[in-house]
């Protein structure tokens, strides 16, 4: 019987042979960056079954299900996913060669939002395009369409980014004309998103220093201006520094004296799953702008800082596969994945900040877990897009091409 000798060889002989090429362990694509999207999207779900299971009880929705919510906010994620797949799919140099189409294709949805008879409205506001099965709302897709236009725009004018008229002015007035149709509409929340996109992306790309100081100062002044010659918006206002006086807290600032009990009654770790009081019709639109205030009754301090630790690490990844994006000279998909960043980070900021008090009502959803079609959706698709521009990344990291 013969005995095989173990074989004890030395590092060097354990090395490839030349000529041998090893697989790189890196990943093609960034896995805890997709787990993270998806964690909030199924944790939006069962919040926003929560926040809306007693919505039935009411006469505005009696003739729904309890289930009515959760079934249609599944069947949204089910399309986002697969919109984000497709977009995913896409090549980013495709992106930005469609990206001033799509910007201008949405301005038309914007106008016909605003035409009797095509726009729908809710609550006083013109925002949806009705497509039968669901509404459309073209503002959410400015959201996305506008981080790929002022990328596109930005390296398209480069050379000229120091000079009014030719760099920052065309910009300014595209911005511009945006903003009056979201403000017919009205929706000054979408309208300042946008414009922090917009503004962000040109200050990332260059612009001159003194024209951004000038216009960030007229845009603030703009917005005072807006909410001065508006009634119904000065009394928000006014109401919003004083929630608790009787008036207030029965009128203009009903929904915020309401989430600010809900997080009070939180406390640490929340009264349960399920357990929220406020929810039974006290906190309107408690599953769409006020979903967070449910989980911070139901779930406590640490579940809202859970919340806020993933939309932080998204954030923080868009502006990390930006900056390697820019370090390999692809200046658009450095832009457009920091201009993502900003979009998610500047919407979920204002949510939480109305939600806690920090800022004035505004109808502004929690990316990735308010119920609605429109914005989970377009959230996937741009989270798709900053997806493949970390891909391409990756591969020519590898030594691939694109």
């Amino acid at each position: 019987m013969k005995f095989a000798l173990p074989s004890f060889s030395s590092p060097a002989e354990k090395a490839p042979m030349p000529g041998v090429v090893q697989r790189s362990r890196m990943m093609e694509y960034d896995q805890p960056l997709v787990w993270v999207v998806i964690l909030l999207m199924l944790f939006g779900m069962v919040m926003v079954y929560s926040a809306s299971i007693a919505l039935p009880d009411s006469p505005k929705y009696a003739n729904y299900k309890n289930t009515h919510f959760l079934v249609r906010q599944a069947s949204f994620i089910s399309i986002a996913l697969v919109a984000g797949l497709l977009a995913f799919r896409v090549r980013i140099a495709t992106w930005q060669r469609l990206a001033p189409y799509l910007f201008v294709a949405t301005i038309v949805l914007l106008v016909l939002v605003l035409v009797p008879g095509v726009g729908k409205g809710v609550n006083g506001a013109r925002r949806w395009l009705s497509l039968k099965v669901f509404n459309l709302q073209p503002s959410e897709m400015m959201k996305l369409f506008v981080v790929l236009y002022a990328a596109d725009y930005t390296v398209r004018k480069q050379q000229y980014m120091h000079k009014l008229t030719k760099g920052f002015l065309p910009m300014t007035v595209a911005i511009g004309f945006v903003g009056l149709l979201l403000l017919l509409e009205p929706d000054l929340g979408a309208f300042g998103v946008i414009v922090c996109i917009a503004m962000g992306i040109l200050f990332l790309g260059g612009i001159n220093g003194i024209w951004f100081g000038g216009i960030g100062a007229t845009l603030v002044g703009i917005f005072t201006m807006v909410i001065v010659l508006s009634p119904w918006r000065r009394e928000r206002i006014f109401a919003y520094l004083n929630p608790w006086e009787e008036e207030n807290a029965l009128g203009k600032a009903y929904q915020l004296s309401h989430s600010l009990i809900a997080f009070g009654r939180g406390e640490l770790f929340g009264v349960g799953l399920g357990g929220s009081v406020e929810k039974l019709h006290y906190l309107p639109e408690a599953h769409t702008d006020f979903l967070l205030a449910v989980i911070g009754e139901e779930l406590g301090f640490v579940g809202v800082a859970v919340v806020i630790a993933m939309f932080y690490w998204i954030v923080k990844r868009s502006f990390e596969i930006g900056r390697q994006a820019i370090a390999m000279d692809l200046t658009f998909a450095g832009l457009a994945a920091k201009g993502i960043g900003i979009w998610i980070g500047v919407q979920t900021f204002i949510n939480m900040g109305v939600n806690l008090g920090l800022l004035p009502t505004k109808g502004l959803t929690l990316p990735l877990m308010s119920y609605g079609g429109s914005g989970v959706v377009l959230n996937c698709i741009g989270l798709a897009i900053l997806l493949r521009i970390d891909y391409e990344n990756r591969l020519l990291m590898r030594g691939g091409r694109i």
